[in-house]
């Protein structure tokens, strides 16, 4: 019997083929697929990212400038 995960997770581990993100002033910690990088919606997060932080992140791992509530209206159409 398969394991379906939700397309988005709170997990401390990282599964195969998902990546973790920090999204908001409280950097909260989302692991989503990797198949939301190929969406022109996600792609527009990831621009905003680059212009704000650069390649150069604070917390070790790709942080999303926009508050959360922003990020799961996004994601949740994906």
């Amino acid at each position: 019997m398969a394991i379906r995960l939700p397309r988005i997770i709170n997990s401390k581990k990282v599964p195969k083929g998902y990546f973790a993100v920090y999204v908001g002033e409280n950097q909260k910690r989302f692991v989503i697929p990797v198949s939301f990088l190929n969406q022109p919606s996600f792609q527009d997060l990831l621009g905003m990212s680059q212009e704000e932080f650069g390649y150069s992140h604070p917390t070790g791992g790709l942080t999303i400038p926009c508050n959360e509530d922003t990020f799961l209206e996004v994601t949740s159409r994906l």
